[in-house]
């Protein structure tokens, strides 16, 4: 899911992650969740790291997706959650298995991210949805993050709202560009 320098780097910072980062915006991701035309009762944070996404949301079973091991580490040994080590690109769960994935705060790092968005259409049940919730590169706050993450060495590559949405129209799903600003929500309505 990330870059594999990414992926040490989020190993190296598992223990402190949850320490420098706000909590998630657990309000946006139920707003994103609302789009679906299926009950969510089964869900995957992919991306999820330390769990951070996860602990924002109540009602489905949520699993947390991530290739970094130590982030995995937290979020089964500090948040209880179920973790699974997978890559974005190459999901480890059945067709149509899922009612809905959640990208939060990592989309950015995905290496592969076309592939992410067909494993996410793949994997989503019809009716269910991808939630992404990421950051806008055009916004001045944006701006800066993709410097500060590019001086650290992150391979990070940022999309603005609108090229994310027709990324996912062109996996099939039904985009909605449901917020916006520093940090935006697309959402994706498997048909």
């Amino acid at each position: 899911m990330h870059g594999l320098g990414d992926v040490r780097l989020f190993d190296r910072m598992a223990p402190l992650y949850d320490l420098a980062m706000p909590a998630a915006n657990g309000e946006a991701l139920a707003a994103g969740l609302d789009h679906a035309t299926r009950p969510i009762e089964r869900l995957l944070d992919v991306g999820g790291g330390s769990g951070r996404a996860a602990a924002a949301l109540t009602g489905p079973e949520i699993t947390v997706v991530d290739v970094s091991l130590g982030m995995l580490a937290r979020a089964r040994e500090v948040r209880g959650l179920p973790a699974v080590a997978g890559d974005a690109g190459r999901l480890p769960f059945r067709d149509a298995s899922v009612d809905a994935v959640t990208v939060v705060d990592a989309f950015h790092h995905f290496p592969g991210q076309e592939a992410a968005i067909r494993e996410a259409a793949r994997v989503i049940a019809p009716g269910g949805v991808l939630v992404v919730r990421e950051f806008d590169p055009a916004h001045p706050l944006g701006r800066a993050l993709v410097v500060a993450e590019h001086a650290i060495g992150m391979a990070s590559r940022f999309r603005e709202p609108r090229d994310l949405a027709a990324a996912l129209d062109d996996a099939g799903f039904d985009p909605r560009i449901v917020d916006r600003g520093f940090g935006y929500t697309v959402v994706g309505v498997r048909a």
